[in-house]
């Protein structure tokens, strides 16, 4: 006899006659995703409401701080100053490594297997609730300034925000003709986007009357490629010394096929981009094109101080995923190794906790939802899968989870890297790869923090490996993630190989047998 069915699913939305349907499903014994229509109050906790800016990059790899000192050149004053006088949340994380997915997370506290945002060509399917939603129905103010990014070409207003500032999909550094659209109206951009995003930032901040709390979440650009600086950034790290990975180098032993072939494609450091890059170059660009970040980060607190609201007010800075340069022989993200999935994360509030704070404990772009709303003084929604991140800050002894799914689904856009499910404890890391023959990952994070020993065939390691394998798909199975979204087609291919560049990777010598002749 088979066992009952322990999921309910919801129908979202269609695109239309013959498109396909969006749903979502949730374990049985919890209630279904808040749905537009529903009701936007939840329950108040006896937590004031304090004031919320949450800033947000793109591409910003967890270990690209000044404090950090991981490139002796790296210069992030204004960061080094939250770590400083706030927490440092060390062991940060995003649940799927690229920018559409990972933003929708931020915004509903869902895996992507859940608001079926796979890649960074289609929208948020229409109906599902966003954080800010209810901070408005509870009173604040609301705006959003930056970079949506979820559908090619959309930026209109989405809702739960009194003030609306975005672009039309990635966006360009130096105006493209395309414009802002402010409030459902179209604009030009007059001047270098970071600085002109942070001026935005400023004025809606100015024009506030004090009457109600504000929540302010501003979403550059910056960091993602191409790496343009502002003209008084530019060259400032010409001349700086990169230490190169020590994972870099091909032909690791164990490593899977499927990675090392990528070395020679558009996300492989043989071939860039199509083109010969050097990834120290690049990083030192990438480090020029964020000083204008940090810059702003510091005219947002400097503001905030001149209003007496700065040590009331909770800073959230984090990235949107991680960047590899020349890690594994890889550059950008998806994948499940550290670099990629792992995104810097700190926060500032003197009213709530000390600083100098450094939180252990994974967390997630999945606990940033709850835990706004929680900081608003509001119980967040059961239906969320992250949880409040406050307690960690606070020092207080919370129970919290003891592995971070990670997924990422196969692209056509860029069919280098496969789909990729991962379970992530404090020591052990198991990497699964679905629709590709090859090996699986498995990594001893406390021995190999470079994960360059795969252990998958390690003597020893087979309980290990199958112990994580059936809890990654308890997981999935619990959160109704046994399914592979498949998108529609849309974007562009990269899918060239240099001629002249490394040929493929020899098959697994542990998938090779001898067959007596």
């Amino acid at each position: 006899m088979s066992e009952p069915d322990e999921t309910r699913s919801v129908l979202l939305a269609a695109a239309g006659p013959g498109e396909p349907l969006a749903a979502l499903s949730w374990r049985a014994e919890e209630p279904a995703f808040a749905t537009r229509t529903g009701d936007l109050a939840l329950p108040r906790t006896a937590a004031k409401p304090r004031n919320i800016v949450v800033i947000l990059t793109d591409d910003h790899r967890y270990d690209a701080m000044g404090f950090m000192g991981t490139q002796d050149f790296v210069e992030t004053p204004m960061l080094d100053r939250l770590a400083r006088e706030g927490a440092w949340l060390k062991n940060a994380f995003v649940t799927t490594a690229l920018c559409s997915p990972s933003r929708a997370t931020i915004f509903t506290g869902l895996y992507a297997h859940q608001h079926r945002v796979v890649d960074n060509n289609h929208p948020i399917a229409p109906g599902l609730v966003f954080f800010p939603e209810y901070l408005q129905a509870a009173g604040y103010e609301t705006a959003f300034i930056g970079k949506w990014h979820m559908g090619l070409e959309g930026d209109d207003p989405q809702p739960g925000f009194d003030r609306w500032v975005s672009f039309k999909g990635q966006g360009d550094y130096w105006p493209n003709g395309d414009g802002l659209n402010v409030d459902g109206e179209r604009i030009a951009q007059n001047g270098y986007l970071t600085d002109v995003l942070n001026d935005f930032a400023l004025d809606w901040l100015e024009s506030r009357t004090r009457e109600k709390p504000f929540m302010l979440f501003l979403a550059h650009k910056a960091v993602h490629a191409e790496f343009y600086p502002a003209p008084r950034h530019e060259g400032r790290y010409a001349g700086a010394a990169f230490r190169y990975p020590e994972t870099m180098a091909a032909g690791v032993e164990g490593r899977p096929m499927w990675v090392e072939n990528q070395r020679n494609s558009w996300h492989g450091v043989d071939f860039a981009y199509h083109a010969n890059l050097d990834v120290g170059d690049y990083y030192k660009r990438y480090m020029e094109t964020f000083l204008a970040v940090d810059e702003g980060i510091g005219r947002i607190m400097d503001h905030l101080a001149a209003r007496g609201e700065l040590d009331d007010t909770l800073i959230l800075y984090m990235g949107d995923n991680g960047f590899l340069f020349g890690e594994h022989g890889l550059i950008d993200k998806r994948c499940a190794y550290e670099e990629s999935m792992r995104v810097p994360m700190l926060a500032r509030c003197p009213a709530l906790f000390p600083g100098g704070t450094v939180v252990e404990q994974v967390v997630a772009n999945l606990d940033v939802a709850p835990t706004l709303l929680g900081i608003a003084g509001l119980a967040p929604p059961a239906w969320m899968e992250g949880r409040d991140m406050l307690p960690l800050m606070q020092g207080r002894p919370v129970p919290w989870r003891d592995a971070l799914l990670y997924e990422y689904y196969w692209e056509r856009n860029f069919p280098q890297t496969p789909t990729v499910h991962a379970l992530r404890e404090d020591r052990y890391k198991y990497v699964h790869f679905h629709g590709i023959w090859d090996v699986d990952e498995l990594y001893d994070l406390q021995d190999d923090p470079l994960e360059s020993r795969n252990l998958i065939f390690s003597p020893g390691h087979e309980d290990v490996a199958r112990r994580l394998n059936a809890a990654l798909f308890d997981r999935l199975a619990a959160t109704g993630g046994l399914q592979i979204p498949l998108p529609r087609d849309a974007g562009e291919r990269n899918i060239l190989r240099d001629a002249a560049g490394p040929g493929l990777a020899p098959f697994p010598d542990a998938l090779l047998r001898l067959l007596a002749r």
